[in-house]
Formats: C-alpha cells, sequence, structure tokens
C-alpha cells in the first residue's frame, strides 16, 4: 500500500450501469447514505492510477442510488467502468465533536479487556457491524491476544467500552474475556 493509498477513505462503489444513457448504479458506505454525493469528486482507481469523477445528477433508485458522471455517456463507457470503488481523501471529512469517531479510525485498535482486576488483550477491530440499538465491534484475535476467538462486542460507551485512544491505537473495553 503507497502513502497515497493511506490517506485515502473507500466511501462506496459504482456498481454497474443503469440504463442506456451510461447511469451507473452507486453503493455508498457514507451515513446517511446520499451524504456519498456532498464529496466531489470522487477519487477512482482506474489503470492510469486514480482519476478524478464528477457527479452531474444523482437520485434514490428503490434502497439504492443511480448517478450520472461527467465521464459516462452510453450504457457501453459504464460496463467498462464498473465495479469499482469510490475513493476521497481523508482531509474532505468533517471534524467530529469530542468523543465522536469516524469507523476507519476505529479499525485496526487494540482491544484490551480490563474485567475483574485483569487486564487481557482481546485482539483488534477488525471491522464495525451496524445493528439499529448500536453498532458492534468485530474483534479479530491476534498473536498478542488471549486467545483465537473472534468476538462482538457493542460499541456502548460507559457501559462496556471505557475508553477510546485513537493516538495510542487502543480501546479498552470492560468484557469477560470468556464472552
Amino acid at each position: 500500500m503507497s502513502v497515497l493509498d493511506k490517506e485515502l477513505l473507500a466511501i462506496g462503489k459504482v456498481t454497474s450501469p443503469h440504463g442506456i444513457k451510461g447511469w451507473v448504479k452507486i453503493s455508498t458506505q457514507t451515513e446517511p447514505a446520499e451524504n456519498i454525493f456532498s464529496y466531489q469528486p470522487w477519487l477512482i482507481k482506474s489503470k492510469q492510477g486514480l482519476v478524478p469523477v464528477d457527479v452531474l445528477h444523482w437520485r434514490a433508485q428503490g434502497k439504492t442510488y443511480i448517478a450520472q458522471l461527467k465521464q459516462i455517456s452510453d450504457r457501453n463507457e459504464a460496463e467498462a467502468f464498473c465495479p469499482v470503488d469510490i475513493f476521497i481523501e481523508k482531509g474532505e471529512l468533517p471534524e467530529l465533536g469530542q468523543g465522536d469517531y469516524y469507523w476507519h479510525q476505529l479499525e485496526t485498535c487494540e482491544i484490551v479487556s480490563e474485567f475483574e482486576g485483569q487486564s487481557v488483550v482481546l485482539g483488534t477491530v477488525k471491522n464495525i457491524l451496524p445493528t439499529g440499538a448500536n453498532d458492534v465491534l468485530v474483534v479479530e484475535p491476534t498473536q498478542n491476544s488471549i486467545d483465537d476467538r473472534e468476538r462482538l462486542i457493542p460499541y456502548v460507551l460507559d457501559q462496556y467500552v471505557k475508553k477510546v485512544d485513537i493516538e495510542q491505537r487502543l480501546i479498552v473495553v470492560d468484557w469477560d474475556p470468556e464472552f
């Protein structure tokens, strides 16, 4: 991974063509979903490297979105373009308030459980699952972890998540290592 890749964040994907006029289907990883269209231009990885792509028009289409991209004018061009990830520079993200974090900031943080007077490493955050009630940290084992089990830990501040230190890449939880 190059240094430039570390400064990019995947926010969605151009998945497939839609219709004959070059529109494409978009899957989004932003919340709310339509926020993907507030970041312009998108950066797309192609054989020529990173290419900026401008969205001319977009709209909701059922449970997904479709968009007309400036660089695509017909279905053949759209088919050759798909599928591809959509990136932005991390610096484009708005600043968050104290104690708020983007998911990508939590991923790869080490999880340490301080439970009943013991401190043990459970692993690192692999990804985060949205469940509606609260997000769930998917914790994968590492060489330093207490065992080789994957764990699901609710991201509930003050109840299970006691401390988040992005600088140290550390999340301290109150979680029974037997779970």
